[in-house]
């Protein structure tokens, strides 16, 4: 089980490099279609990193689902952090969605939303980073 959880913290940590960077892809690129400069290898970057970060996602959630079978939901705080782990999908799910935008080159937010948005993943991954951490309940 000891091999299981170590390729469970490998992936999650490479799916962390694709939540943290995308969002500043995006920054990236809203910031050079205003001073009208090519972008078109930030949408090709955001492709690439999308596609490596969802596998290494799928990779993550299905150790870890393996093993959640194997040692049981065993108290709150399990509970807790599988419910910030979903916020956590349904933030990538939003962020395919804006590099869709991007692809279709209708990226309607501003920089400093995007510089905000970063954010939000790592609101999301402190919490989860603790509750593994100290079970606090």
């Amino acid at each position: 089980m000891l091999w299981i959880k170590t390729f469970h913290l490998l992936f999650v940590m490479a799916w962390m490099a694709g939540v943290f960077y995308l969002p500043r892809i995006l920054v990236h690129y809203v910031e050079g279609k205003a001073a009208s400069e090519d972008t078109r290898r930030l949408v090709t970057m955001a492709e690439k990193l999308l596609k490596f970060s969802t596998m290494m996602a799928a990779l993550a959630i299905t150790l870890g689902m393996i093993l959640w079978l194997y040692y049981g939901i065993t108290g709150g705080w399990m509970h807790a952090k599988l419910l910030l782990v979903g916020f956590l999908v349904a933030y990538q799910l939003q962020t395919f969605r804006y590099l869709s935008q991007m692809k279709r080159d209708e990226v309607l937010n501003t920089s400093l939303f995007f510089r905000l948005y970063n954010e939000g993943a790592l609101i999301l991954v402190l919490p989860i980073l603790i509750l593994v951490e100290l079970k606090p309940f």
